[in-house]
């Protein structure tokens, strides 16, 4: 496929940051980030290679559930700053390069929500149907998403006089989508926020957005849901050709592809790989990355208009929810041994340093890793310093803590008093004193700045994107080679999970002698194959290698 036919797609090579506002930079010193901050840190996200910015809610809300319980889906939350401040930081990013996507939270809103207060009040409200009612509740016990905090999907209201149906909090009532009305209401989200120059949407918890649950008899006004996330797609498209869907469903392998809209590609433009990040941890636990390959095997084709998301950490709970109740517990043992750091029964609530120990070594054959994995990778705001997290701050918001620009009073967040800050700083080993961007911005051997050179050469590296992968056979059990070959060309890969020095040794298919093999991620070192494609590797503890094949006729630069 030429250039031009692809040109479009930039998100095959994109590098994704997701960051929440109120947490990266506060530039009125109030206590909470804002848009203004966050403009202000454009030229930090275009050094480090960022080429597309997710940004988690910044809509106005009660604030119980960190932005995800929206009150208004067409506003900005008063501390953040307003539209004006939206679009002027749309503008610094264009300018950059820097391709803004937004969260799109349309399976639930807020209960103090304007659509719910109405619908509660009056049965004859327009809105009432915007959610799902019953006079008694189901007998089927369906479990909550927050199996710890609520008890099932149904709450009574004591002034509608009914259940109202909610698979997260209780606080968060889910939208009745099989409503014709409220279908025209997301488009209607998602029109404004295109025309203020957003380049997509991160489409929160697609299954439950797509489960009739509670509304089975009306199922034929929705049909198949899956053909409502196809009418999601087809509007995009209209309103903006090149604009994407990158969805949160945490599925089967089947089932991804169906929300991919299978060979049309008319689904989700993109999915986070739950199933191989899951399995990357088990592959960790245990020094060996066979977990890890049969995850990627297990993958199934998909469109080259369809793109997997490569991510090690995201704003959530490590969720380990597709592994065996015996494999999970494997990965708390190694990662979260203590019950303060699980939650759910199925997840961690650590970013990944503090689960390695710290050791500088194995947090960077990880992150060299992810990037090196066929797909888009995706970090998580402060994953490029090796940020720790505040176990104190319980469940999720664990990982959501301030930005650390400095080892100044507050991480350089914030000139707030701490007390007024949306969140605390984390204290400790990975506080700011240790653990911020101003150090490492000036040391050459820092993890800032080995991410940046992963996603340089990421970015010049399109076969990762594009091509195919392949696992290479080898003998040596705690390592592994894969290769990725796209019409750009060809690059290989070796990780070693294990924390011991190895030789592995392994033969390239359709090698040509005229080959050399270029270390992308050290310089001026090369690798020589036997003229058969025999290579022998000596691999560091948690080593790392990234080579390209360069043919000495060839136009591809080292």
């Amino acid at each position: 496929m030429r250039i031009t036919d692809t040109s479009d797609l930039w998100w095959k090579t994109a590098v994704v940051y997701c960051l929440d506002v109120e947490t990266f930079l506060d530039f009125n010193d109030d206590g909470c980030g804002d848009f203004e901050g966050l403009a202000h840190r454009m030229d930090y996200l275009e050094e480090l290679g960022v080429t597309c910015l997710w940004l988690m809610p910044f809509y106005p809300t009660p604030g119980k559930d960190d932005g995800y319980d929206i009150s208004d889906y067409y506003g900005v939350q008063p501390e953040l700053g307003n539209l004006g401040d939206f679009v002027e930081m749309i503008r610094m990013a264009g300018d950059r390069g820097i391709r803004v996507i937004i969260d799109l939270v349309i399976n639930h809103t807020s209960d103090q929500h304007p659509w719910f207060t109405a619908a509660r009040s009056d049965p004859e409200s327009p809105y009432r149907d915007y959610y799902v009612w019953r006079d008694t509740k189901p007998r089927k016990k369906t479990p909550n998403v927050f199996p710890d905090v609520e008890d099932g999907i149904w709450s009574y209201d004591e002034k509608a006089g009914q259940y109202y149906l909610h698979h997260f909090y209780s606080f968060q009532p889910d939208l009745n989508i099989t409503n014709p009305k409220v279908r025209d209401e997301v488009a209607k989200i998602m029109d404004l926020w295109l025309q203020l120059g957003v380049s997509g949407f991160r489409v929160d918890a697609v299954p439950f957005l797509l489960d009739p649950t509670g509304v089975e008899e009306e199922q034929d006004a929705l049909g198949d849901p899956l053909k409502f996330l196809r009418s999601l797609r087809a509007f995009l498209g209209r309103r903006s050709g090149d604009a994407i869907m990158l969805g949160e469903a945490n599925l089967p392998r089947d089932e991804q592809v169906e929300y991919f809209g299978g060979d049309g590609a008319d689904g989700l433009t993109m999915q986070f790989d739950f199933i191989t990040m899951q399995n990357l941890f088990l592959s960790l636990a245990r020094e060996n990355p066979a977990a890890l390959v049969t995850a990627l095997q297990s993958r199934p084709e998909v469109s080259i208009q369809s793109q997997w998301a490569n991510f090690v950490r995201n704003h959530d709970e490590l969720t380990l929810d597709k592994l065996t109740d015996a494999e999970r517990e494997e990965v708390f043992a190694a990662f979260g041994p203590e019950e303060h750091m699980q939650v759910y029964g199925r997840g961690i609530i650590r970013r990944l340093p503090p689960m390695l120990g710290g050791d500088p070594r194995r947090i960077r054959m990880v992150y060299s890793l992810m990037f090196s994995l066929p797909g888009t990778p995706v970090l998580f705001y402060g994953e490029e310093i090796g940020m720790g997290e505040n176990l104190e701050a319980g469940d999720r918001t664990a990982v959501r803590t301030p930005m650390q620009w400095t080892a100044e009073k507050n991480g350089g967040f914030s000139d707030a008093p701490p007390r007024r800050l949306v969140s605390p700083v984390v204290t400790g080993p990975f506080g700011p004193e240790h653990v911020n961007v101003s150090d490492q911005r000036h040391d050459p051997d820092s993890l800032l700045n080995f991410i940046k050179r992963l996603a340089e050469r990421y970015r010049a590296s399109p076969e990762m994107g594009w091509g195919v992968c392949e696992v290479i056979e080898q003998s040596t059990e705690g390592v592994l080679v894969h290769t990725l070959t796209g019409e750009e060309g060809r690059m290989l890969a070796v990780h070693n999970f294990s924390s011991e020095p190895s030789t592995v040794s392994f033969r390239i298919r359709d090698y040509d002698p005229s080959e050399i093999l270029v270390d992308l991620l050290v310089e001026n070192r090369t690798v020589t194959a036997e003229s058969d494609g025999s290579i022998s590797l000596s691999m560091d503890g948690y080593g790392y290698r990234w080579l390209r094949f360069i043919r000495p006729s060839g136009k591809r630069l080292a």
